[in-house]
C-alpha cells in the first residue's frame, strides 16, 4: 500500500527551524529580539507566500538586498536548520520493510524542499517525492499526489494514505485524490473529516504499522 507524507510540520518541524532562522537573521543584522518575534509572527506558520514575506521584511527593516536575494539566501540556509527525529527515520524504515511504498508530497521551492529532504536523511527513507516548485502544480491539486504516487512506483488507483497537518492541502487534497487521511493536529486550525487524528507523526507511523499493506486498514 502507498502512504504519502507532507514534509513541513509533519516529518520535520518547520516552525522550529524557522524560529532558529529568524533569531539568526535578526542577530546577524543587529535587529534585536523583537525583530525575530516579528519575523515569526509575519510568517504566520508558513501561510504567507515567501516572496510576499521577504518583500515585507525588506520594507520593515530598510534592507538594501532585493527581496528575491533575501529569499534565495533563506532557501540556502533553512535546510541546515531542520532535522528529522531518529524515531521518525526508523519508523519510515520499518514501514518500507513491512511492504509499504513511502513518499513525500509537499509544496515549496524545489531547492529548499529538496535540501531539507536530503540533509535530514529522509531521501534514503522514502521511495520518492514530489515538490510543487519542481512540478508546477501545488497541493491540494490531485496532480501532485499522482506524481508522488508514480515516483513511488504506485498509482492512486490502488488507494493508500496521506499524512499531513494542513486541513485543505493534505486532508481535503488527499481525499480528493482517493486517499484515506491522517491529520496531524497541531492545534492551529480546525479540520474537516480525516480518517484519523493524531498529535504527531510518530503516532501516525504507529497507526500505519498496525495495518496490513495489502489489507483494508483501520
Amino acid at each position: 500500500m502507498l502512504v504519502l507524507f507532507e514534509l513541513d510540520n509533519t516529518l520535520i518541524d518547520r516552525l522550529a527551524a524557522f524560529e532558529r532562522w529568524a533569531a539568526e537573521f535578526a542577530g546577524e543584522r543587529g535587529l534585536g529580539a523583537a525583530a525575530a518575534a516579528w519575523l515569526v509572527e509575519t510568517d504566520a506558520d508558513g501561510s504567507v507566500p515567501m516572496d510576499v514575506f521577504f518583500a515585507r521584511v525588506r520594507e520593515r527593516f530598510g534592507l538594501a538586498e532585493p527581496a528575491e536575494e533575501l529569499w534565495r539566501a533563506y532557501r540556502a540556509r533553512l535546510p541546515h536548520l531542520v532535522s528529522c527525529p531518529d524515531e521518525v527515520l526508523d519508523g519510515l524504515d520499518r514501514l518500507r520493510a513491512s511492504g509499504w511504498a513511502v513518499g513525500i508530497v509537499t509544496n515549496g521551492m524545489a531547492d529548499n524542499q529538496t535540501g531539507k529532504i536530503r540533509r535530514t536523511g529522509l531521501a534514503e527513507r522514502v521511495d520518492g517525492w514530489a515538490i510543487s516548485g519542481a512540478e508546477g502544480v501545488r497541493k491540494p491539486d490531485v496532480r501532485l499526489f499522482e506524481i508522488g504516487a508514480r515516483r513511488c512506483g504506485r498509482s492512486l488507483a490502488g488507494g493508500g494514505w496521506m499524512v499531513g497537518d494542513d486541513p485543505e492541502k493534505d486532508v481535503a487534497g488527499g481525499r480528493a485524490a482517493g486517499l484515506r487521511t491522517i491529520w496531524i493536529d497541531r492545534g492551529v486550525a480546525p479540520c474537516g473529516e480525516p480518517d484519523h487524528v493524531v498529535s504527531d507523526v510518530q503516532a501516525a507511523l504507529g497507526l500505519l504499522m498496525e495495518m496490513k499493506p495489502g489489507g483494508p486498514g483501520l
